[in-house]
């Protein structure tokens, strides 16, 4: 029985990217092809259309989509089926042969790495265009990546797809190419390129609003020596990963002020247009998601529900949230990638995972626009790390082979032993014990640059961020930041300007080095504003000029001499 073609006429209308990748991929006829495209700007609808066209003229009789869960293989299957496109997602390795009536199957990295000849064959028997979803997964490990190059080299078009194309290691990625820069290293090389900057733009994803919390950590090592650190202050990295999971330690009061925090956003968001608005917390692991979800009842009076990779019932539960007028979401893993569920507009990142792969993957979550003014907001913890990758958001990254890698932020290697797996190190949990944190709103950083001055949590002052209007353009969040955060300083100014009679009033020595910091951000903030008004140019545009004529981290890391000198350097602009 011969399978039904796919209806052209049917397919719903392409993004204008997705447009242009569609005529340069019929126009090359390559058998390779990678496409990057941001995290919700539609590469499943853009793969699906270029297997529709392939199946139509023949060029190809079956189509493979390796995914790198288990849960997105149903997701594919799914949207395959909306456009015609029949793809069997309960194929195992022990079928051996796909059925003849459908257009082909949906399986999984580690399931072609386990039987990569079993796949060879079916790519044989038919002449097949492969899709490979998120093809870095291929990298993960030589297994994989060795067998998915013996399993689809015979295919005669592979499509390659990827929001986030970088590793931190240095496995080359099957069938994508590499070309040599003017360092000498190997960098990866797209056909179709689509950033985040280029999507927002275009109203294709969300902008995201990231609120940073700091606040007063204490802990006990090993040792029984007790410490205490204010989280976000220049320290070791030791020093830093003790702090943080103190700070996400669900016993604490860190983590219950900022998902208090986070609901009154998510309430906010709600009542102001997005009526279906959901949130998720990304956990480190199977306890703290657990704890969480407890902490989410007891604050909202509503149950939240954890997704664990454990429950035999995972998938159902994530597409029965996407559907749903559910708040609240708490996960490990299951939802740091590829999983759509668009009406999530609220993130807490509650997990001590500092790659830039996986925090590229988890903001990705919450970036998917339905409609125009639709914003999303991610409460994360102020450590220097995550506020650069925040801060560069609109960076496009390639995978470079043979880069000397920097070993940043928390251990990533016992990290992602411990999230394989879904279970805390135990190794981990003996380096100390935490004891207490408080939570306070550090800056608010939107479009790369900072905004606000440290407030408690509970606060008015804090109140007046979580109420920002959850449908705003780029351009409104920008001007309501500023807004803001002149209108706190003002109130700061009228307060410490009070008379205090039971005070002694002693001479005003300088300003502590943090307060020098959060002038000299808001000065440089303030400035870029206006240069903004002068020239049209992003924020995020001019942030990122500065930083390439002076050199230096974002401005929320930068040094006090940094700061000073983009102030005197946007002056000349």
């Amino acid at each position: 029985m011969a399978v039904r073609l796919p209806d052209l006429e049917a397919f719903p209308p392409l993004r204008a990217w997705q447009r242009k990748a569609l005529v340069e991929y019929l126009r090359r006829r390559a058998e390779d092809f990678l496409a990057v495209a941001t995290p919700g700007a539609g590469k499943t609808t853009f793969a699906l259309r270029v297997a529709a066209e392939l199946l139509a003229d023949r060029t190809v009789e079956a189509v493979t989509v390796v995914a790198p869960t288990e849960h997105l293989k149903t997701q594919w299957a799914a949207a395959a089926a909306r456009v015609g496109i029949d793809l069997d997602s309960g194929f195992r390795n022990a079928d051996l042969h796909s059925a003849a009536d459908m257009h082909g199957v949906v399986v999984t990295y580690a399931q072609v790495g386990m039987a990569p000849q079993v796949h060879r064959r079916r790519t044989l028997a038919r002449r097949t265009l492969v899709i490979l979803d998120e093809i870095h997964h291929a990298g993960d490990s030589r297994s994989w990546g060795d067998g998915v190059r013996v399993a689809f080299e015979p295919a005669v078009r592979r499509l390659m797809l990827t929001g986030t194309p970088f590793r931190s290691d240095d496995n080359p990625i099957p069938f994508v190419t590499y070309e040599a820069g003017g360092d000498g290293l190997l960098r990866s090389r797209s056909d179709s390129s689509y950033g985040y900057g280029d999507a927002l733009r275009e109203g294709v994803v969300r902008p995201v609003i990231f609120l940073a919390y700091s606040g007063e950590t204490r802990w006990r090592t090993s040792a029984g020596d007790e410490l205490a650190a204010r989280l976000g202050e220049p320290m070791t990295q030791d020093l830093i990963a003790q702090a943080w999971r103190t700070a996400l330690d669900p016993a604490g009061e860190w983590m219950p002020q900022v998902l208090r925090a986070a609901d009154a956003r998510l309430q906010v968001v709600r009542a102001g247009g997005m009526a279906d608005a959901g949130g998720l917390v990304i956990a480190s692991d199977q306890e703290s998601a657990r704890a969480y979800g407890r902490l989410i009842e007891r604050i909202t009076g509503e149950k939240a529900v954890v997704v664990l990779s454990d429950d035999a019932g995972a998938s159902a539960k994530i597409a029965a949230f996407a559907g749903s007028q559910e708040r609240w979401l708490v996960a490990v893993r299951m939802v740091s990638e590829g999983v759509d569920i668009p009406r999530l507009a609220v993130g807490v990142y509650a997990t001590s995972a500092s790659t830039p792969l996986f925090f590229a993957q988890a903001i990705g979550r919450f970036v998917r626009a339905r409609r125009p003014g639709e914003t999303a907001s991610v409460f994360l913890p102020s450590v220097p790390h995550l506020l650069a990758l925040a801060s560069e958001m609109e960076a496009e990254r390639d995978h470079v082979l043979g880069e000397p890698k920097r070993r940043e932020g928390f251990d990533d290697d016992l990290l992602a032993q411990a999230q394989r797996t879904e279970q805390a190190s135990g190794e981990l949990e003996k380096r100390f014990q935490a004891l207490s944190a408080t939570a306070e709103l550090d800056q608010v950083i939107f479009d790369g640059a900072s905004f606000g001055a440290p407030v408690r949590a509970g606060t008015p002052e804090e109140e007046d961020y979580l109420g920002l209007p959850g449908l705003l353009t780029p351009d409104q969040v920008s001007l309501l930041l500023t807004k803001r955060q002149a209108e706190q300083l003002k109130a700061q100014r009228r307060q410490s300007a009070q008379p205090e009679p039971a005070r002694v009033v002693q001479p005003s020595g300088p300003r502590t080095a943090g307060e020098r910091r959060i002038a000299l951000r808001r000065q440089l903030n303030a400035l870029v504003a206006a240069h903004h008004r002068r020239t049209g140019l992003p924020h995020g545009k001019i942030h990122a000029e500065l930083r390439r004529l002076c050199g230096g981290p974002p401005s929320a890391q930068a040094t006090i001499e940094q700061l000073e000198e983009r102030i005197a350097r946007i002056r000349d602009l």
